[in-house]
């Protein structure tokens, strides 16, 4: 009988690091040895997953670089295999640490491929689609706020009226974009009865505003599938230890994701006004003399870890405690 004849798959796991970039995906299969490049399209992934077919392959790393990566751990994830996106950070310093002061693309799919074997990076399945939409679009909500504000202060230290009117026109185009993006997430929101029953228990907590609930909507996707402590640390919002020897440093926080810091800081300094409980924690903190940051922190993180226990038990927030 003729015919194709499938390549019989290799039993020795393989590991596979991808390095992505807008235009290409730099590949390197560990154990194999094997490094090459293909075009980071449909086309150029059909072409990785031809490859990667007569190997047994137990993980794929790659970087997360903004959209980039987006079409392959989806197009991967879904043809079956194993794929963990990582902070580009964390896969820098292990090159460093491998002792690779090196940086190119093919070394990065390398140190990838290895890092996959070393660490064994958890594996990450995609966001879904309409909720990467919607991170974009509360992303450019962000953007436009940034820029009118930056307007609005231009606006007050100009003296020359043309000016003053050419900022006029731009602030009021920008106040208009920002409201047709605020009508738009809230559409997309209200579509998506998941997203709504999530938005609308966000919403019942008394400091969190519209703004910041849709940050945290799309900012920590994982609130009310992991613990309090998981929530405060993806926020950066837990204080780290810092011991050595008979040395015990001051804890404080540490990286996490800054965009949802941001929206956090925002709702806290609301809660300290308008939540009669985190308003009261706040005060007792000022009274025994911490300082504003350190008792607006530790507000922050009261409210991530409210908002992930509520999306648990799938309640909103009541005034009054059963």
């Amino acid at each position: 009988m003729q015919g194709k004849i499938s390549p019989e798959r290799s039993a020795a796991p393989v590991y596979v690091g991808i390095d992505v970039c807008k235009a290409w995906l730099d590949v390197y299969l560990h154990s194999v040895g094997r490094p090459f490049r293909v075009a980071n399209s449909r086309e150029g992934l059909k072409r990785l997953k031809r490859e990667l077919a007569p190997h047994a392959v137990a993980l794929i790393v790659l970087e997360a670089t903004g959209k980039y990566h987006r079409e392959a751990h989806r197009s991967l994830h879904a043809s079956g295999f194993v794929v963990a996106v990582v902070n580009p950070l964390r896969s820098r310093l292990f090159a460093q640490a491998a002792g690779q002061l090196a940086k190119t693309d093919r070394l990065d799919a390398r140190m990838l491929a290895l890092m996959a074997e070393s660490l064994a990076p958890k594996a990450t399945p995609p966001a879904p689609e309409t909720l990467e939409e919607l991170a974009e679009l509360v992303r450019a909500r962000t953007a436009a706020v940034a820029d009118l504000t930056a307007l609005t202060n231009q606006m007050g230290e100009s003296r020359t009226a043309i000016l003053k009117r050419e900022l006029g026109r731009r602030i009021k185009a920008t106040r208009a974009s920002i409201a047709r993006l605020e009508a738009e997430i809230a559409h997309r929101i209200k579509a998506d009865a998941t997203l709504a029953r999530r938005f609308a228990i966000l919403g019942s907590i008394k400091g969190i505003g519209p703004a910041a609930a849709a940050a945290l909507l799309v900012g920590l996707s994982e609130l009310g599938l992991c613990s309090g402590r998981q929530a405060a640390l993806l926020a950066g919002l837990a204080p780290l230890a810092c011991d050595t020897g008979n040395t015990r440093g001051e804890r404080h926080i540490k990286g996490g994701r800054g965009h949802v810091r941001t929206a956090l800081y925002m709702a806290a300094l609301a809660a300290t006004r308008c939540n009669p409980d985190l308003s009261a924690f706040y005060r007792r903190l000022r009274e025994k003399g911490k300082r504003f940051k350190v008792a607006i922190t530790a507000v922050m993180r009261k409210l991530v870890v409210l908002a992930n226990a509520l999306i648990r038990q799938d309640r909103l927030w009541q005034p009054v405690h059963a």
